[in-house]
């Protein structure tokens, strides 16, 4: 079935209030197209959760900079000083989870798991509030999945069944996100016939994938 939509179709799904995962890492491998036309439709007081916000006027930092965000679980904020200003402002809600651990969550998430046991941050702010599990002579935290209504997830190449490959780092955090989601959204440089991904090079099979934006329009 082709999974081929208008990026305007596909958007206007997202409601307010959505918790939405983002991939990329500095705004590679995070769906521009998406995000932008998310901006475009006033989308608003999101969760959002994705290894960090870049920088102000790239990838998530956009809706950042469009004050879209009310809460943002990520592993660093540290280059985007308009995140920043806001979490010390009270206007945006900041989680910061160690990098690795974000990872698992998200990968409990998807893979039905209960949550994650790990000695990163233990002894330090990271336990506050969190139930901890000893075992094996040493103390670790319980981390609880991460779910979310939406992924949006970006892809070098997609079919037109959904099926999904990534170009070297840029693959970092979308193929977890396409597990732990309700629904998947997918954006890719190139959309090619049905069966001109080999098998054993797919990714994100298309079964995780609910929505292909469509390409824009060439002009000339």
């Amino acid at each position: 079935m082709c999974k081929v939509k208008k990026i305007e179709e596909v958007v206007e799904m997202i409601p307010d209030g959505a918790v939405i995962m983002i991939g990329g890492f500095m705004g590679v491998g995070t769906p521009s197209r998406v995000v932008d036309e998310m901006i475009r439709q006033n989308k608003k007081d999101l969760t959002v959760i994705a290894n960090d916000s870049a920088v102000p006027d790239v990838g998530i930092g956009k809706l950042s900079s469009a004050k879209r965000v009310s809460r943002l679980v990520a592993s660093h904020i540290g280059t985007n000083p308009e995140t920043q200003r806001q979490m010390i402002a009270g206007e945006t809600k900041v989680d910061l989870v160690p990098q690795g651990t974000l990872a698992e969550k998200i990968r409990a998430g998807g893979c039905g798991l209960g949550g994650v046991l790990t000695r990163t941050g233990v002894g330090t702010v990271v336990e506050d509030g969190k139930k901890t599990i000893a075992g094996n002579g040493e103390l670790f935290l319980l981390e609880p999945p991460l779910k979310a209504d939406f992924a949006l997830v970006k892809a070098k190449s997609a079919d037109y069944y959904g099926n999904l490959t990534y170009s070297l780092t840029a693959r970092n955090f979308n193929p977890l996100i396409a597990m732990a989601a309700d629904k998947v959204i997918a954006e890719a440089d190139d959309i090619v016939p049905v069966g001109s991904i080999p098998p054993d090079v797919v990714v994100t099979p298309s079964v995780l994938v609910d929505y292909l934006v469509s390409k824009e329009q060439a002009n000339g």
